[in-house]
Parts: structure tokens; sequence; C-alpha cells
């Protein structure tokens, strides 16, 4: 079964939100809410100012502080580890929000908690994520990371340095970002 992740090159996102964007077309995401969006962090003093984009969103998590928490089941991991919501299950009681440690879950208008599922409908029909399919300057990789020549496989592996959010929350998020300077705020390397 595959094991199902994202990764984000840092060096490559120039923040222009083509991501956000797609995220909020494809899953019709309500006004004011957001399954993606972008962290912008600068360092420095004019002129050596440096920005530096990072896009954030549900992490997949591979031990998911969430998917416990729930106490109608609605909150559930797949198979390939893809963290969802079953709207019809989900009561709103808020547990999955508390629980989760990026702040990447948000209580949708029609009364259930929403988040960021990979475009799993998309996965569904061999499609990429929207925010990865739109992204113009190709910062984004999806895949498999027990196929080595998957997309994020080689992303990975070609990658001078690797990062994820929070690595002492010890969740395995699945969402990773590459080529970030350590000076930005990503505070752990992960072993290749």
């Amino acid at each position: 079964m595959a094991r199902l992740a994202m990764a984000i090159d840092l060096a490559a996102c120039v923040g222009c939100a083509a991501c956000a964007v797609a995220c909020k077309l494809e899953n019709e995401v309500p006004a004011g809410d957001h399954r993606l969006w972008i962290r912008t962090t600068e360092s420095g003093i004019f002129p050596d100012l440096t920005v530096e984009f990072r896009p954030e969103q549900c992490l997949h998590c591979e031990n998911p502080p969430c998917v416990p928490v729930c106490p109608t089941g609605a909150t559930y991991q797949t198979q390939e580890g893809i963290v969802l919501i079953d709207p019809e299950k989900c009561i709103a009681c808020g547990a999955c929000v508390a629980a989760c440690p990026y702040d990447a879950r948000f209580f949708h208008e029609d009364g259930y908690v929403s988040k960021c599922s990979f475009c799993e409908h998309r996965l569904k029909d061999g499609r990429l994520p929207a925010c990865v399919e739109t992204c113009p300057t190709l910062c984004r990789s999806f895949g498999d990371l027990d196929d080595p020549n998957s997309d994020i496989s080689i992303a990975l592996k070609e990658a001078d340095r690797i990062d994820v959010l929070r690595p002492e929350q010890g969740t395995g998020p699945k969402l990773f970002y590459l080529n970030s300077p350590k000076k930005y705020g990503l505070n752990q390397e992960v072993a290749k």
C-alpha cells in the first residue's frame, strides 16, 4: 500500500498563492476560511532583506493526534496515510481542532470541521492534488514515499535540506519542506 506525502521546495516557491486559490476553488472552501495558506517570513534589514514563502496545510501525519480524540470516528486515516474527515459523522465538537498542533483545521459554515484532504477525490481519478497541478514554479511534489521513482521520493533524494514543522510533536508529518536555510524558522533537519 502507498504512503502518500507532499514536499514543497521553498527555494522555488514565489508566494504567488496559486496553490491556495486552486485549493479554495477545487474544494469549494467558504470565503474567509482556508485549507492552505502562505506564511511569509522576513529576515534581515534592508537592503539585505530576504523573504521566504512557506505554504502550510494539513500535514497528514503518520501519527495524527486528531484521530484518536474524535468521539464519532469522523476523523480517520486511510491505508495510504491520508487523514480525512467524514462530514456526515462530524459533530463539530472541536476536539480535533484542539488536538492539531499545526492549526490546520477550521469549522466549516455547514456545521463540520474541514481541512486539506490531499484532494483525495482527485487521487481516486488518478490526478494530482489541485495545489500540485496548479503550481507555476513546480515547487510541489506528491506521491508514494515507498516508491523510489515517485516524484516525492526523487525530490527528497535531490534536496539539499529537508525539514518538517514542529518535529518535537512526534506526529511524523508527511508534508516536507525542502531547501530552506536554517535561519528562516524551520527548526530541524530530517534524515534522508
